[in-house]
């Protein structure tokens, strides 16, 4: 399969590793050999007219180790490129990219080597062997079919990689690697023949935070780099330049958490990362002027290292100037001075809204306890929201006049940027899915509503038995509906409903869930209709609760199914009693419609997940199935015929994916902690 679909990779793959075991460099290094020079690519072997080196060369390793991080790195490389561009447009740019950067390499190097530049003399005189020239060229070209930010992230860690090697390493396979995405990068967006929109706009708030962080991050890597690895470069040796031991670790210890507030687009990690950069440009300049005074009254000052030392400067400086022009994407204030401002309007401008606008089968369920809520600039649309682990999961549509849904999400999202928060919306209809779209965000289905049409409504065919059997044994045992407010009711009744709802937790080996789940709180609202099956005695068998799901202009148009509670030992088929018997009232009352809501990670289509969210979603519910039953609620809904309507989590890219999860997580079980749903999970699993 893979060989299919990559040829061009598997083949080269394959040859590397037939060559290195054949010509026996997978145990002995190809350099020690005597017909290394007829093998590897370099300025002498062009200028001894071994061209043929520009085919061998790719082939090999320079010492055995190196094999498995060129052999894989060329798979992955060149892999994701032929995946991406397709074979004949990867090989043109592999086999290309290796050859004109080594020749331009080459080039270079014959130009310089005669110029007093030391570096440039001695790496001209070396050999060098591999394929990552190619490869390098062949995924910085690949990246421009990646949509933003992801392109922009694949380049920034391919420049971090290279830059650092050339200007702290300087090898001639790090100067075949500069060059090589010093050409393929310039050229990706042609190569590849894709323009869009966005190619000529300028940096967005995440892709300026983003050029921040890898300048950041490049300048630390490169200071590990001349710890570590000292090295004589194209500037002069890193002796005397690199910092100490105990200067590293404070260093490393200050950019660490500047990295994470740079990311989120934290005021105070801004300030300090301008502070750092300020004082290591201060720094180059004071020395600057010391030399320049001594050239003056003729002092003598030693200037091994130089070189390299005020590169290195030069890079501090472009990251202040890169900060400080990035300085509007910075505006996130101090935990403390968001909970400070965290107080917002609350649950009685939402139901004003709401019942002005009307929303989705779900929207009532943004005017319970625990939501935050952003409120558009012109005060006429509304997104409540959960803030967990850094995310603020937006639930359902967007409460707003017809056609400003989009610009509501678009609000919301500059709100979350310039509060440090990843956005997203979960159990989005399509609606929602089609205005995050035009934003660039993606979506996965992560539940499926179950609507039933009021209309016309009959109990009749084959396919309603259970429904109307139901029905005549509740006749036959004098069981009555009563669609009541639950706040209204007698003592004897609510406690017969709590001591149901006790029964009901205590079979449940995992904690009550929330956020799209109510229970009896959120059922004693008064806006809230509850059915319960009583029988003659006053006995309570089975307990329903439905959410007002209104439509705009003060109109509820239909009722959604929340709480659902039924007694082990009373009348069995009491769900189907009580739902059918509260279609039939609601309908007599001129509703069109009631949602039996929708069960999370479950859905009727039966097709197996083509994307690999997907497939995790899949196996998330498997494992969840055992424990909450979401697929046994979602099949027993569906003998109820409802039409479905698929729901979403919209996102604006994978990379939010791991954090919204953990989101979600604590937005259903806010009162556990991971430690303990973990532990409760592996107890449950091991019965």
């Amino acid at each position: 399969m893979l060989r299919q679909r990559l040829p061009f990779t598997s083949s080269v793959t394959l040859a590397m590793l037939v060559l290195a075991v054949a010509s026996g460099a997978l145990w002995n290094a190809a350099e020690d050999r005597a017909a290394y020079p007829f093998v590897a690519y370099g300025l002498p072997s062009l200028e001894a007219g071994r061209w043929w080196t520009m085919l061998t060369g790719p082939f090999f390793a320079v010492i055995p180790w190196y094999y498995l991080p060129m052999v894989g790195s060329f798979a992955l490389c060149a892999g994701f490129a032929e995946w991406q561009l397709g074979t004949r447009r990867a090989m043109a740019v592999t086999i290309g990219g290796q050859f004109a950067s080594v020749l331009v390499a080459v080039q270079f190097l014959a130009l310089s080597r005669n110029s007093g530049w030391l570096w440039a003399e001695r790496v001209a005189g070396s050999l060098d062997v591999g394929f990552s020239g190619g490869a390098l060229a062949a995924v910085a070209v690949a990246s421009a079919t990646l949509r933003p930010p992801w392109a922009l992230r694949l380049r920034a860690g391919l420049c971090v990689y290279a830059g650092v090697a050339i200007v702290y390493v300087g090898t001639l396979a790090d100067l075949v690697h500069f060059f090589a995405l010093l050409l393929a990068i310039p050229l990706g967006r042609r190569l590849v023949g894709t323009r869009r929109a966005t190619d000529t706009a300028g940096p967005n708030l995440r892709e300026w935070r983003l050029l921040t962080v890898a300048g950041l991050l490049l300048l630390t890597i490169a200071e590990i780099v001349m710890y570590l690895v000292p090295g004589d470069g194209p500037f002069g040796s890193t002796e005397g330049v690199s910092l100490s031991g105990p200067e590293l670790a404070i260093l490393v210890l200050l950019v660490v958490p500047m990295l994470n507030g740079l990311r989120k687009g934290g005021r105070v990690a801004w300030r300090w990362a301008v502070a750092l950069s300020a004082f290591v440009t201060l720094q180059g300049l004071a020395v600057a002027t010391v030399i320049g005074l001594a050239d003056v009254f003729g002092g003598d000052y030693d200037t091994a290292g130089l070189p390299l030392f005020f590169v290195d400067n030069l890079l501090w400086t472009v990251e202040l100037v890169v900060l400080i022009a990035a300085r509007h994407a910075f505006r996130v204030p101090s935990r403390r001075r968001l909970r400070r401002h965290a107080q917002g309007p609350g649950p009685a401008l939402a139901r004003t809204l709401l019942d002005r606008h009307g929303g989705s089968t779900l929207s009532w369920m943004t005017t319970w306890p625990r939501n935050t809520y952003f409120v558009r600039e012109d005060g006429r649309s509304y997104l409540a929201y959960r803030r967990h682990a850094g995310v603020a999961v937006a639930l359902g549509d967007p409460i707003a006049p017809d056609g400003t849904a989009a610009a509501t999400v678009t609000e919301f999202t500059v709100m979350c940027e310039n509060s440090g928060l990843v956005p997203c919306v979960f159990s989005a209809t399509e609606a929602t899915v089609a205005a995050t779209g035009e934003l660039g965000w993606q979506h996965v289905q992560v539940a499926e509503d179950n609507v039933l049409d009021l209309d016309g409504l009959e109990f009749r065919g084959k396919a309603w038995q259970d429904v109307r059997s139901a029905l005549n044994k509740a006749a036959k045992q004098e069981i009555d509906f009563r669609l009541v407010r639950l706040a209204d009711q007698p003592e004897p009744i609510l406690a017969q409903v709590r001591a149901l709802s006790e029964e009901w937790m205590s079979g449940k080996a995992m904690p009550e869930m929330g956020f799209t789940l109510g229970g009896l709180d959120e059922a004693m609202d008064p806006a809230t209709r509850v059915g319960l099956a009583v029988d003659a005695e006053g006995t309570v068998h089975g307990v329903t609760s439905w959410l007002p799901v209104y439509t705009g202009a003060g109109k509820v148009g239909g009722w959604t199914l929340d709480v659902m509670r039924r007694s082990a030992h009373g009348f069995r088929p009491v769900m189907e009693f009580l739902i059918a018997s509260a279609c039939l009232a609601f309908r007599e009352e001129g509703a069109r419609f009631v949602s039996l809501s929708g069960a999370p990670l479950a859905r009727s289509d039966s097709d197996a997940p083509a994307r690999s969210v997907d497939r995790v979603l899949e196996s998330l519910g498997r494992v969840m199935e055992p424990y909450y039953g979401f697929r046994s609620l979602h099949a027993f809904k569906a003998k109820f015929q409802p039409r479905h309507v698929p729901l979403y989590l919209a996102f604006r890219d994978e990379a939010d994916l791991p954090r919204i999860g953990l989101a979600l997580s604590r937005a259903y079980l806010p009162d556990v902690r991971l430690r303990q749903l973990a532990k409760l999970v592996s107890s449950s699993r091991a019965r």
